[in-house]
């Protein structure tokens, strides 16, 4: 069944690999563990072909997860971004379609369709290399308020605040459609890189804000407290939520936060995408009009499977079990 509004996502659409290697194999290329690196087409093709065994091919980039989980749960989707003109590209609009997700506002590029390369060691821990490919190319000229027809709500991944020019073609678009706006901070460095456009950003356009307790520490220099860095996030935009995984969320509204409790991860694999699909979650519950306390319990729910899996990509038997429980 399908929920209204239609919600929308705006980012980069990702294909992701991911290969189980043991340390040597990571220890041997350029770079830190742990860390991602852009690198480009010719690089991460020779990577992938010197692995020891086949990587797994899932739909990613940080939108795509959360459209994704959406898409999964009922919600009404289409995504804005640029696939490849090649398998890859096909492949992500093809696993967006057969869920339900509108595929027809992908832009196709020239260019092969991005990947990441997630190296997974033993601990855990992913080493990623990315070469951001036709999502790279999308250009300001590209976009339109015709891309937002017929959808309430615009969510839009952080990455895209290292183009100030696409960002702000984004929102002026997604704003004049009519849609509400989510805004994924991404990462601390993206909020580091973009201190001095961001209050006007999320003053002017934005209506829910997504950050974990490094970007909302990256955006206000305070340390540790949680409801301090919502409250000073809300000065700017109505919804904060910021996310600190274990010890849980902060969701500051009309000048009040409120503490959720996490749901406890029986045994943390790898934590990819537990932000985007806490913010699935979130804007599940919030399109369904629930109290922003249930929307950011359903925000933990699946934040808290995700983490218990190997990617962002959560089987079939669990959703199962989470469709049961919302």
């Amino acid at each position: 069944m399908h929920i209204s509004p239609s919600l929308i996502g705006i980012g980069s659409p990702i294909v992701d690999a991911i290969a189980l290697v043991d340390e040597s194999f990571v220890a041997k290329i350029d770079g830190d563990k742990g860390g991602m690196v852009l690198v480009d087409a010719p690089t991460i093709t020779s990577l992938i072909a010197s692995l020891p065994k086949a990587a797994i091919a899932a739909p990613g980039g940080s939108a795509g997860n959360t459209l994704f989980a959406l898409a999964r749960m009922g919600a009404s989707t289409s995504f804005l971004g640029k696939t490849g003109n090649c398998a890859e590209g096909d492949f992500y609009r093809e696993s967006f379609s057969k869920l339900g997700g509108d595929a027809s506002r992908f832009k196709i590029g020239e260019v092969p369709n991005g990947r990441c390369l997630s190296l997974v060691t033993p601990d855990g821990e992913r080493t990623m290399r990315t070469d951001l490919g036709a999502a790279m190319t999308l250009a300001t000229e590209e976009i339109f308020v015709s891309d937002f027809a017929g959808c309430a709500h615009a969510h839009i991944e952080g990455y895209l605040l290292f183009n100030e020019a696409l960002m702000r073609r984004v929102l002026e678009s997604a704003k004049e459609a009519g849609c509400t706006i989510s805004l994924d901070l991404a990462s601390f460095e993206v909020v580091n890189a973009t201190k001095s456009i961001l209050p006007d950003l999320l003053r002017d356009y934005v209506d829910i804000v997504f950050a974990n307790e490094e970007e909302g520490n990256a955006y206000t220099g305070i340390e540790g407290d949680y409801a301090a860095i919502a409250l000073q996030l809300a000065e700017l935009c109505e919804i904060v939520a910021v996310k600190v995984g274990a010890q849980g969320s902060y969701v500051a509204h009309a000048g009040i936060v409120e503490k959720i409790e996490p749901m406890h991860a029986a045994h943390v694999i790898d934590t990819t995408g537990a932000g985007d699909l806490w913010a699935a979650g979130f804007l599940y519950g919030w399109s369904q009009k629930r109290s922003l306390a249930e929307c950011a319990k359903l925000g933990s729910i699946l934040g808290a499977a995700v983490v218990q899996v190997q990617g962002s990509v959560l089987p079939e038997h669990i959703w199962q079990d989470i469709l049961a429980n919302i």
